[in-house]
C-alpha cells in the first residue's frame, strides 16, 4: 500500500522520518531548522510531544497560527492539512503520534475546544 501524495514523510522526506508503526499508529520524528517551510500536508489526529523549543507560523486553509511552544509540551492534534514555517531562531525536533483508528461517533472530537496541552509532571 504506497502512500498518500499529501503525506508528510512524501512531501517533506527530509524532515519527517517514520520511527515507529503498527496497525494502530505511526510515530514521525521531525526536525527543521529556522527558515525551513513544509509543503502542504496531511496528519490524520495525533497527539505531538515537542522536543525542543520552537516558534512556527502554521497555515491551514484561510486560517494562519503563529506558535511558540517550550520543549516538553504535549498537544492534542486534530485532523487537518497544513503548512509550518519555522520562524525562531532554533532548530525544530517534535514526535508525532498519529491515530489510524477513526474517530468513534459520538466520541470526543478533538477540536480546538477539546484540545489539550500537557506538561511532564516532575
Amino acid at each position: 500500500m504506497g502512500q498518500a501524495e499529501d503525506d508528510p514523510t512524501v512531501t517533506d522526506p527530509d524532515h519527517y522520518g517514520v520511527i515507529f508503526e503498527n496497525d494502530r499508529v505511526r510515530v514521525l520524528e521531525y526536525r527543521d531548522v529556522p527558515g525551513t517551510r513544509t509543503h502542504p500536508h496531511h496528519h490524520p489526529d495525533s497527539v505531538m510531544y515537542t522536543l525542543s523549543g520552537f516558534e512556527r507560523r502554521i497555515s491551514s486553509g484561510d486560517r494562519v497560527m503563529e506558535v511558540a511552544l517550550e520543549p516538553g509540551e504535549t498537544r492534542w492534534l486534530p485532523d487537518q492539512v497544513h503548512v509550518g514555517e519555522n520562524t525562531g531562531s532554533t532548530a525544530t525536533h517534535a514526535i508525532f503520534v498519529e491515530l489510524k483508528e477513526p474517530r468513534v461517533p459520538g466520541g470526543p472530537s478533538g477540536d480546538a475546544a477539546s484540545a489539550g496541552s500537557a506538561r511532564p509532571r516532575a
